[in-house]
């Protein structure tokens, strides 16, 4: 028996190179597939209640436990990941952001990603937000683009320096309304001018979530507006109004509320976030930081993801660095 636990993290799963945004940063389903079969070849996968109970009584887990977490609530995850998941008879954590399936709009992270997606190159992307920073220099006081570049254009582990500008400026750095509008232009000008109808073909319906749930699935938190729940401009009276919606809409859908599990968005959090998870029964949270969960010395809200990057995609691959991990763990 174990205290260690996988956690997978997944987004976008679809047959890409048929899709409308072959571009998209998703993983194609046939490399799912062919990931599940390592997973179930080398992992136990556990439910959210086998984590839930083993947290609250610390109990050890199987050896080589694992958690599939998908977030969002894309279209995908009803159309291509549930029927996977049902033949092979695994269990999955589902993560609906509540205010774009009540409200059909897009958030502005998913308008990211398809502008994104949508322009092969990026400078162009990085010029229109130059631009707009010229247009609005004064009303927002904003900085010379330089600062800006140095700040943000900042390559990742998957991103190159231009895609995280687009990404870091459009989430984060800009002064909220200023984003707002930045974005919404470009995905009216790259994308779509119809909002509506284009978040019904990205996202589950309450009716799709709800079969999932009938089915065995769990359906966690994920925000009401999807936030960055640490951000300095939400004070403690929005993020308990973000928890409270979401949990609304959890109970709406027949969600048990005395033990759930929480994913920030973003994986951002901060001591006043949890304080009120705690004060509203929150069992675990699931955060984007990188590694493998002990339950012995991880706070319980503040669980540490893979990503779907960091395990093989081929059902003959040896174990990987993050699987050998997990064994001598």
């Amino acid at each position: 028996m174990s205290h260690y636990i996988s956690i997978i993290m997944y987004h976008y799963v679809r047959d890409l190179k048929n899709s409308r945004y072959p571009e998209i940063k998703g993983l194609d389903i046939a490399l799912f597939k062919e990931q599940i079969a390592y997973i179930k070849k080398h992992y136990n996968v556990i439910s959210a209640y086998d984590l839930m109970d083993a947290i609250g009584s610390n109990a050890d887990l199987p050896p080589m436990s694992l958690l599939l977490t998908f977030d969002d609530a894309y279209v995908d995850h009803f159309t291509q990941v549930s029927p996977v998941l049902d033949e092979q008879g695994l269990p999955g954590l589902f993560f609906p952001p509540a205010k774009s399936i009540l409200e059909h709009q897009v958030l502005d992270v998913n308008k990211i990603h398809f502008i994104l997606a949508s322009v092969p190159d990026k400078t162009v992307l990085v010029n229109y937000i130059y631009q707009s920073l010229d247009k609005n220099r004064s009303s927002y006081d904003l900085e010379p683009k330089e600062f800006y570049w140095k700040k943000c254009g900042v390559p990742s582990r998957y991103d190159t320096a231009e895609v995280m500008f687009v990404k870091y400026m459009l989430q984060v750095e800009l002064p909220e309304k200023l984003r707002h509008i930045i974005t919404d232009e470009l995905f009216k000008k790259f994308v779509s001018s119809d909002e509506k109808s284009f978040s019904k073909e990205l996202y589950m319906s309450i009716d799709q979530i709800s079969c999932l749930q009938r089915n065995g699935m769990y359906i966690g938190s994920h925000g009401f507006e999807h936030y960055w729940l640490n951000s300095i401009s939400i004070s403690e009276d929005d993020q308990r109004k973000e928890i409270d919606l979401s949990l609304k809409f959890l109970k709406a859908i027949g969600s048990d509320l005395s033990r759930w599990i929480m994913c920030y968005p973003y994986g951002a959090y901060n001591e006043s976030l949890l304080t009120i998870l705690k004060e509203r029964n929150c069992s675990i949270g699931l955060t984007t930081k990188v590694g493998i969960a002990d339950l012995e010395k991880d706070n319980p809200l503040t669980l540490p993801r893979l990503d779907t990057n960091d395990l093989p995609k081929n059902s003959n691959e040896s174990p990987n660095e993050w699987t050998i991990k997990a064994i001598s763990g």
